[in-house]
């Protein structure tokens, strides 16, 4: 694809380096060899359950090395604009990012609710309290909007489906900090000091990776491993600047493309 040299690469982790609680054949490979191109790399996630570090510890024992620099989560995202806002925020969240998410307030009033990955804490009553946080007026903040997530034994509701229910509880529209946002996409191109013209976004999801990097402006590159199937399957693929077999292929796709 002819167009102006690539500098910078936004890489999604689960589905594209890794899926199903395993590394993807050579993906540590063709990191390196990204690297070695010397593109600058920025690993980003919708993983909404957990802090940043312990991401980076599990991506170490799949053999990948991130810099703690180099890493986008919207938990990252979330805490940065809690604290910037003063907030006092109802947390829809794991209990492991409920003992390192700043702002979490215990009783009203709200200023913010926070949706992220719940499966350890909600029921009803705690879907019930975020509903009720927001017709209170406190605004709807989405760690991110997946509609499910793989595992080794199968697929798995994700948070989107939670936000779903608030949003349509309450009439409320929620600001999406993580993936598919165009913000997310461009603070991230932006850490590298890199214009979208000049970034590729490469991920398995083309709902979230390629829909989003395209509208933020991005090349994309689609994966067919991840999600890839099921969403061929559904007729969503087809709309990233090129598709390749695994991230394998991809330090050979930018040689030809041009790496400034």
């Amino acid at each position: 694809m002819p167009g102006t040299p690539v500098r910078g690469v936004l890489l999604d982790l689960e589905g594209t380096l890794y899926a199903r609680g395993a590394v993807i054949d050579g993906a540590a490979r063709a990191v390196d060899a990204l690297r070695d191109l010397g593109v600058g790399l920025r690993f980003l996630t919708n993983t909404d359950s957990k802090p940043a570090e312990r991401i980076r510890r599990e991506l170490e024992g799949y053999g990948l090395t991130v810099a703690s620099d180099e890493l986008f989560t919207p938990v990252v995202a979330a805490a940065g604009l809690l604290t910037a806002a003063g907030a006092r925020t109802y947390p829809l969240v794991s209990r492991e990012l409920r003992e390192v998410l700043p702002t979490l307030a215990g009783e009203p009033p709200y200023s913010h609710v926070l949706i992220g990955d719940c499966r350890d804490t909600l029921d009803y009553a705690a879907l019930d309290g975020a509903f009720r946080a927001v017709r209170g007026g406190a605004r709807l903040i989405a760690l991110q909007t997946g509609r499910y997530f793989k595992r080794a034994d199968g697929d798995h509701l994700d948070t989107g489906a939670v936000v779903a229910a608030v949003t349509y509880a309450s009439g409320a529209e929620a600001r999406v900090l993580g993936k598919p946002s165009a913000d997310f996409f461009a603070l991230a191109a932006g850490s590298l000091d890199v214009p979208a013209a000049e970034c590729v976004v490469v991920g398995d999801d083309a709902t979230t990776d390629i829909a989003g990097g395209r509208a933020a402006g991005f090349r994309t590159v689609q994966v067919r491993t991840g999600k890839y199937e099921d969403q061929r399957a559904e007729g969503l693929t087809g709309q990233a600047s090129a598709e390749l077999g695994s991230v394998t292929e991809l330090p050979r796709l930018l040689r030809e493309w041009g790496v400034a």
